[in-house]
């Protein structure tokens, strides 16, 4: 038991927090502790002056006093000291042996001083040694060893002292502050039993706070960051640009956004795979990393695009420069496991203006780069009034072609398809074309790409089939009209049946080619088989077009219902200087013909690139040559005069064959 009590009593602080906090609640309480003894020393010193000698009464009282004074100044000039934990548990062993230093020494003055003094003044002493042993203890409560030491070195003398003075007062004096000192002990070993419970539950308290903090800053940190490339992404992108423009507006430094745009990425992934897609994304944003300014700042939008908010220069020199640079850097060779890769990175940079907002400079930023992109990849431009005018245009084009009477502004042109080996017009492609009131005539190449964007395509194809469909049953029988289909139309039931609704509302027979294209269907393939098949039971013909500017074409021949294929105008153009073209087109030719498909060839406008074609092979043509889009009055006087010819033409050869 004497071995149990030792182990509780003197057991060591058994975390750093217990240590940390029996160290500052000692702190706070050991200047009271020598204020307390050095107040009741000088009391009962005070009553026995005269009575006993000198050196009990004023020196022992004095030494203790420096002491006191002493040990007090020190512990108050350490007080808001950081301490470690190691630190403060190797401090808490002191105080035990000056506490019982103390409890040796106050004893043995106090019954120094029994002797001399009457009845009253002994019951002082016997009053001093109790009052300073419990005041003692609770000021050393939150060290146990240096409380119970206290204790004991107090307690056994002084009962073992007054239980032998044969006096009834005094030997029931001792043993009530034997039982005293007992229960206080028994409180003491509770107490700090639940302070060292408060001290864990705070810490583990402290622990999980400190855990969710990292948590929240790891969430912080993930939501901010871009996983590939360990870049800022698109939200602290936004974030910092907010930030930048604020401080402008405030008079702080000028403020620019430039977008990268990797050029033709796609092809990256298809030709060396998707990681090393993603070796040359990485290496491309530490190249812009290393290049970025202290107060710049590089982000990873999306995909193959990086953001960058500069500060401070941004004249149109300044960005030259910087543009410059930023290409220098990302034109040279990506190695990656798969081989050496080069590309070009397309730039759109905006200055930003008075009252600017994070999304409108970044939008013409991003403006810019769509006009790099289309104009010159690889190049860099920057945001200037003339975009301004294109971009309030696009909008105007926007809200007419929303608010646009399609079946009154919307009319259809077409353009013979001609077939040599025949010698006379087979088909017609229909051409939309928008006269719009207010823009007047506008080119289908910047209203259908809109059109496509903003999701009114399919009422424009709607409406351009509408008015196909009428335009057959004014055609000879056996000619057939094309008419194209947009991604949006393939890659929508819902437009799919729009479509089929429409021809079977059509009296007659269908005489619709209708055209798609490679991009059209490399958005799902097996979705465009079905829209095909559905326009297949129509009686419909599915033509290929702008044959080999996608990908994988030979694929799409083999798995798709087609009937014929277009070639680009881009080969055609070559056929009289290009080796190469004549070689793909001589391959096409025999490709068609050994599938039993027809092939249409777009874009001839000589009759240099006719012979050539003729001599490759081909029969059916379309272009210029054969005639420009017309209206549908238009292309009947076209037959009518091509009927003329042609029946000329035989006339004379009979009249020849017969003279």
């Amino acid at each position: 038991m004497i071995r149990r009590i030792f182990r509780i009593v003197f057991k060591p602080p058994d975390t750093p927090e217990l240590a940390l906090a029996q160290w500052n609640a000692l702190s706070r309480q050991i200047p009271l502790l020598y204020i307390m003894l050095l107040a009741n020393t000088w009391v009962l010193a005070l009553t026995h002056f005269g009575r006993a000698p000198r050196f009990l009464t004023l020196y022992i009282p004095s030494t203790l006093t420096v002491v006191g004074i002493v040990r007090t100044s020190v512990w108050l000039r350490g007080r808001n000291a950081p301490v470690s934990a190691h630190q403060a548990l190797r401090a808490l062993r002191g105080p035990i042996w000056i506490a019982g230093t103390l409890a040796v020494g106050f004893t043995a003055w106090s019954l120094s001083l029994y002797g001399y003094g009457d009845a009253y003044m002994q019951s002082h002493v016997a009053f001093y040694m109790g009052v300073t042993t419990i005041g003692c203890m609770f000021c050393l409560m939150h060290v146990r060893a240096a409380a119970f030491l206290v204790g004991v070195v107090a307690l056994l003398p002084f009962s073992a002292f007054f239980a032998i003075s044969g006096q009834q007062t005094l030997v029931a004096i001792a043993i009530n502050m034997v039982l005293v000192v007992a229960g206080l002990g028994y409180i003491l070993v509770a107490n700090n039993s639940d302070f060292a419970e408060l001290v864990a539950s705070r810490a583990e308290m402290a622990r999980r706070q400190a855990e969710a903090q990292r948590l929240l800053t790891e969430n912080v940190r993930l939501a901010s960051t871009d996983a590939l490339t360990g870049l800022p992404n698109q939200r602290s992108f936004e974030l910092f640009l907010t930030h930048a423009l604020a401080e402008e507006a405030a008079g702080g430094a000028g403020v620019a956004v430039a977008i990268a745009d990797i050029d033709r990425f796609k092809s990256i992934n298809q030709i060396f795979g998707q990681l090393a897609g993603d070796s040359v994304i990485v290496e491309m944003g530490h190249r812009l990393e290393k290049l970025r300014r202290p107060d710049s700042f590089v982000a990873r939008l999306e995909g193959n695009r990086f953001g960058l908010v500069l500060r401070g220069d941004v004249t149109p020199v300044a960005l030259n420069k910087t543009s410059a640079m930023i290409g220098h850097a990302l034109h040279k060779a990506f190695d990656v496991p798969a081989g050496v890769i080069r590309l070009s990175t397309s730039l759109g940079l905006a200055v930003a203006e008075a009252g600017d907002t994070a999304a409108a400079l970044y939008d013409r930023a991003d403006y810019a780069t769509s006009v790099a992109k289309r104009e010159a990849q690889g190049s860099a431009v920057i945001f200037g009034c003339e975009h301004a005018l294109e971009i309030r245009r696009v909008r105007q084009m926007e809200h007419l072609l929303h608010t646009a009477d399609l079946e009154q502004e919307i009319h259809i042109l077409l353009q013979p398809q001609f077939d040599i080996s025949q010698g006379q017009t087979t088909g017609f492609e229909v051409l939309a074309r928008w006269r719009s009131p207010v823009l007047g005539e506008v080119s289908p190449a910047e209203f259908v790409p809109m059109a496509e964007r903003t999701g009114q395509i399919t009422r424009i194809t709607q409406t351009i089939l509408r008015k196909a469909l009428t335009v057959t049953a004014t055609l000879p029988r056996p000619l057939r009209v094309s008419v194209n289909l947009s991604a949006n139309d393939i890659g929508s039931p819902s437009a799919i049946d729009g479509i089929v609704s429409l021809v079977r509302e059509h009296a007659g027979p269908c005489r619709i080619d209708f055209e798609i294209t490679e991009t059209a269907l490399m958005r799902d393939l097996a979705q465009a088989n079905q829209s095909l098949l559905a326009l297949l039971g129509l009686g419909a013909r599915i033509a290929l077009d702008d044959f080999g500017t996608g990908h994988s074409s030979l694929t799409h021949v083999q798995k798709l219902p087609l009937h014929r294929i277009k070639i680009d105008r881009s080969f055609v153009a070559e056929v009289t200087t290009d080796t190469a073209s004549r070689a793909i087109i001589k391959t096409v030719i025999d490709l068609c013909r050994n599938l039993g498909i027809s092939c249409v060839f777009e874009g001839i406008e000589t009759e240099e690139q006719l012979d050539g074609l003729i001599g490759l092979g081909g029969t059916v043509m379309q272009g210029y040559l054969f005639g420009r889009p017309m209206t549908p009055q238009a292309a009947l006087d076209h037959l009518k005069a091509e009927d003329s010819y042609v029946h000329s033409a035989r006339r004379d050869h009979m009249m020849g064959v017969a003279g």
